[in-house]
């Protein structure tokens, strides 16, 4: 039987990470897990989507403390009980955290030049570019809070991961494809 193993990706906002980590599951043969990993958590917590990305994106006060730190334990609980069961790509989530100690977890973090960033979100979102620097500026700055809050460490040092990438102009197939043949010959797979 083939050992499972778990491929975390993070991202700088306007990467286009969330095409490329579907990308990399289906090369891989596995599932991806982002958001709908949270639809429990808002269940058993009685929050919308929207109200969860609200708390993990201010820096924690006395009441958001310890709402914040319910819902990490909620979802760190959930992503190590996924990995253990099947081998799996997660997006986010502070993945190289929580594998920080798995020998079989593949870091991975993306970034971008800002031009490049705010012209992919501009089009998507059919948005001014000044608004789309502002929306950078903002989930940046977000993610930014709730990695140090819950790992104590920024997300930016190349340190936390075993690939750091800029996908500045790149196809996100074929980095994907780069990801996939890094992740085998490092685990394996």
């Amino acid at each position: 039987m083939e050992k499972k193993f778990v491929v975390t990706i993070g991202r700088e906002f306007g990467t286009g990470g969330r095409k490329i980590a579907n990308e990399l599951a289906q090369i891989l043969g596995v599932q991806l897990y982002d958001r709908q990993l949270l639809e429990p958590i808002r269940e058993r917590h009685n929050l919308t989507q929207e109200e969860i990305d609200h708390i993990k994106s201010v820096k924690p006060s006395w009441w958001y403390e310890n709402v914040s730190q319910d819902l990490y334990n909620d979802e760190e609980f959930l992503v190590r009980s996924l990995a253990e069961r099947e081998s799996c790509v997660i997006l986010g989530r502070t993945g190289f955290h929580i594998f920080r100690e798995n020998p079989n977890a593949f870091k991975v973090f993306l970034i971008a030049d800002k031009t490049y960033r705010r012209d992919k979100v501009a089009r998507r979102l059919n948005i001014n570019e000044g608004s789309a620097d502002t929306l950078i500026d903002k989930v940046d700055e977000a993610r930014e809070n709730f990695t140090k809050t819950f790992s104590g460490k920024t997300r930016y040092d190349a340190r936390n991961y075993d690939l750091v990438l800029n996908v500045t102009g790149l196809d996100a197939q074929e980095v994907a494809r780069f990801i996939a043949e890094c992740v085998r010959r490092r685990l394996g797979q």
